[in-house]
């Protein structure tokens, strides 16, 4: 469902407040548990209130999914598709520091790319094949991609959690996921999106060495994926985040400077290095 549009001047990379009444209590509420942003909940009709004394904060979204704005002709958006890394797990609540949210801010300081904006559709423990905490990438390419207004470009990073799970895709009634089978899922969204005129760049697989999900296997898994995206030529081009936030000594685990404490997630040093890895030239037109 869409709103009707609102007269609103919008100013690039301010915080938007919105607020919603609900007429009684939904059986169904969807939500965005990973927001890293706080929302407020408080009895009654307070859509027009200046500020919110007695409200519950919760550091969830609910509800809303995304804000549409009219821009010039010469505007474009970038879609950030991937799992709990481009969600900004571990990242500092309220503080936008994500690594799309650096994208967003190097892209506005330049002048040649201040009219790109950048929509993160990171949702925690996706996955491409299956589904996870949300559909998986495949199924939702139409909703969270193609049918967005003004993409241009496409930068995916997934593949982590289905690696990672595979361990116990068995105990789970699931079957693994290979190496193959996510270069083939890759495949299709190249395809896809190619044929809506959209240039899809491919993300590296970070590293998870000490964390729950390694093992020596998923690690050979993880490092043929890499080679796949680096090599394959099927991406417009390549963000080699893994090359970006490895540790020079011991592959196949982040680097201590970008390592959040989990061994998974970069954590607010991480992502920034993330984001400053990111060439902007390729968001040229």
């Amino acid at each position: 469902m869409y709103s009707d549009p609102l007269d609103f001047d919008l100013v690039p990379l301010s915080d938007l407040a919105v607020t919603i009444r609900l007429h009684g209590v939904p059986e169904g509420v969807t939500a965005h548990p990973g927001s890293r942003t706080t929302s407020y909940l408080v009895a009654g009709d307070s859509v027009s209130a200046a500020d919110l004394p007695t409200a519950a904060p919760t550091d969830h979204w609910y509800f809303l999914n995304g804000i549409d704005v009219l821009a010039s002709k010469s505007s474009a958006a970038i879609v950030t598709l991937g799992d709990s890394i481009t969600d900004g797990r571990n990242s500092t609540t309220n503080a936008n520091r994500r690594w799309p949210d650096g994208l967003a801010r190097r892209l506005q300081a330049n002048r040649s790319t201040r009219k790109l904006g950048v929509l993160n559709e990171g949702i925690g423990g996706n996955r491409l094949l299956l589904d996870g905490l949300g559909p998986n990438a495949l199924a939702r390419l139409d909703r969270d991609v193609l049918s967005q207004p003004g993409v241009r470009w496409l930068i995916v990073l997934e593949g982590a959690n289905d690696i990672g799970t595979g361990a116990k895709a068995q105990e789970h009634h699931e079957p693994r996921a290979t190496a193959e089978a996510l270069m083939a899922a890759y495949d299709q969204i190249i395809l896809r999106a190619h044929a809506h005129g959209i240039r899809v760049y491919g993300a590296t697989i970070t590293p998870f060495g000490e964390s729950s999900y390694f093992s020596a296997e998923a690690e050979a898994e993880r490092q043929s994926v890499n080679a796949w995206i680096r090599n394959s030529g099927k991406f417009d081009a390549v963000i080699d985040f893994d090359a970006a936030i490895r540790d020079a000594q011991n592959p196949s685990h982040l680097v201590p400077a970008a390592d959040s404490g989990d061994h998974m997630h970069p954590g607010d040093a991480g992502y920034k290095i993330m984001s400053d890895t990111i060439d902007l030239k390729l968001f040229a037109k």
